[in-house]
């Protein structure tokens, strides 16, 4: 059957399951095979949005079980990450250009990270290099006060990158950025001092989990910013509205990373004695997670959607 073909034959079905609930099952089969048949088409995605919409509708009201929140992060948060896979591409490449801007900038100039990281900061970095603690930054104050102020404070960088979005994604883009600059710079400056290597044995400890999450967060704003922009065939305030609500799942889905970088850059960052391999395994665990659970399981449960059917 054509594509043509098939959206005549069932798209008044499809116009009266918005208000009739009986009729989910059917439009869940009709959804099954689009996403078998046309895959890329925009009648897929039609679909899709709208037994969404009626499952919302039919359950939303139901008392949630504990369950719920293993169905969100192991189901819901992968989804949305598939559907955005390519907002994600778009946030690491602002995020690392960002980073290349700040290492070439620092290299021809040794001032430019007091631009980016302030005079205070990098007179009290200096300091530290030459009592022999280069990374003695982490090693001030008591561990729980620390950890509660670094979680909420990364916490809060995040929602504020996905708020931006509000803004256009274009804000969020400039955030982004922001944020790669400042690592692009620190890290550039420690490799003039000749510490590059402690650096990031150190920082990476955290700055895994950490820095990966800042990137998904910036997918996030650019879902939300992209509604306003990009409506397609939704009315705008339509269009954002559902960007906003993925947004917003993926933004959630990057608090348990900024709780365990919280955790870890306030009682084992500060170790600096540490022996390399422990922390080159930590670092080596953090990423294959991040990798996995932001990459590989979303397209574990989703890629056979858009797989093209076999001749």
């Amino acid at each position: 059957m054509k594509e043509v073909l098939f959206i005549r034959t069932h798209f008044e079905r499809w116009r009266a399951t918005e208000t009739l609930a009986d009729a989910y099952s059917e439009l869940t089969a009709d959804l099954a095979f689009a996403q078998t048949h046309y895959p890329h088409s925009r009648i897929t995605l039609y679909l899709n949005n709208l037994a969404s919409a009626l499952h919302n509708e039919l359950y939303g009201n139901r008392r949630e079980k504990w369950s719920r929140l293993l169905t969100f992060w192991m189901r819901e948060v992968p989804d949305v990450m598939w559907r955005e896979r390519r907002l994600l591409l778009v946030s690491l490449f602002i995020f690392m250009t960002s980073v290349l801007v700040g290492v070439v900038s620092t290299l021809g100039d040794a001032d430019f990270p007091r631009l980016v990281l302030g005079d205070a900061y990098m007179d009290m970095t200096l300091d530290n290099i030459d009592k022999g603690k280069p990374m003695g930054v982490y090693g001030q104050g008591e561990e729980g006060m620390m950890f509660l102020g670094i979680t909420l404070n990364n916490v809060m960088v995040s929602f504020g990158m996905f708020a931006s979005g509000l803004l256009t994604s274009f804000a969020t883009g400039f955030q982004l950025f922001q944020n790669g600059l400042m690592v692009g710079c620190f890290d550039t400056f420690f490799y003039r001092q000749g510490l590059l290597g402690e650096s990031l044995l150190a920082t990476m400890l955290h700055g895994t989990l950490e820095l990966s999450a800042i990137i998904v967060a910036g997918a996030a704003g650019l879902a939300m910013g992209n509604g306003w922009l990009f409506p397609g065939t939704y009315p705008r305030l339509e269009s954002f509205r559902r960007g906003a609500r993925r947004g917003m799942k993926i933004v959630v889905g990057t608090v348990p990373l900024f709780v365990v970088a919280g955790f870890i850059e306030s009682f084992v960052t500060r170790h600096t004695e540490l022996n390399d391999l422990l922390r080159l395994s930590v670092i080596g665990a953090s990423l294959l997670f991040v990798i996995y659970y932001f990459i590989v399981l979303p397209y574990k449960r989703n890629h056979h959607a858009t797989r093209k059917p076999q001749d």
